[in-house]
């Protein structure tokens, strides 16, 4: 089945056809721009940074991640906000294969039978351009840490140990849920969970609704946008 969502096309969680650039779908981040290092979008880029800065102003103890980069737009910005505000006691990770998204699993994952994604040449950013990219911005420092490969693979033995805003750009059932299990746990009461592709990826709802039941979690997720959401952690 086909549906279109401000100019992209999904069919069974899969990129077909993409259009033209409109400074309308480009603040709603619902295009995949040529040259912009992020593709989430005005709202959601005013949401990243609420959730730091809310974070910040309440105390609110951890690092800030983002699973799935791209080209690393979003992880760019949220060590902006931390040099804006002089933070020096916090990280911000980086964590993406940087060669694009991993090939389903429908044996252990049967949501994702079907999905495509893992074939866009589009979607595999490498490493030296998202550093290349945060050196633009005077912005790659010690503060910045990279966790290269597979979430299943790099997430469990990361040396994180509380997080304070978690970003999840996963965009399938595998790779959200990999975070949620991996990260979560680490996340401070007070702080934000974040799911970039929640409202158009049926996947990726999916990973976040059985977690939460799972974990009876039941603090409301709130809307960014036309597919992004996210919730406070109340305990």
């Amino acid at each position: 089945m086909k549906r279109t969502v401000s100019g992209w096309v999904y069919a069974d969680g899969n990129i077909l056809d993409e259009t033209g650039f409109n400074p309308d779908r480009r603040e709603q981040g619902a295009d995949q721009p040529i040259n912009a290092p992020t593709m989430i979008g005005l709202k959601r880029l005013d949401n990243l940074q609420f959730c730091i800065e809310d974070a910040l102003a309440n105390g609110v103890p951890g690092d800030l991640i983002e699973t799935g980069v791209w080209r690393g737009g979003a992880t760019i910005l949220m060590r902006a906000v931390l040099k804006a505000y002089g933070v020096e006691d916090r990280r911000v990770w980086v964590a993406d294969s940087f060669e694009g998204l991993p090939p389903p699993d429908p044996g252990i994952y049967p949501s994702d039978k079907g999905n495509r994604l893992h074939t866009s040449d589009q979607l595999a950013v490498s490493l030296e351009q998202v550093k290349s990219n945060f050196e633009r911005y005077g912005l790659l420092d010690e503060r910045v840490h990279f966790l290269k490969g597979w979430f299943r693979d790099t997430l469990p033995e990361a040396p994180i140990e509380k997080l304070a805003v978690v970003r999840l750009d996963g965009d399938m059932y595998e790779s959200t849920m990999d975070a949620l299990v991996n990260l979560y746990p680490k996340l401070s009461v007070g702080g934000y969970l974040i799911v970039d592709d929640y409202g158009v990826l049926l996947p990726c709802r999916q990973a976040v609704h059985d977690y939460r039941e799972a974990h009876g979690i039941s603090e409301g997720i709130r809307p960014i946008d036309w597919t992004g959401v996210f919730w406070q952690r109340a305990r």
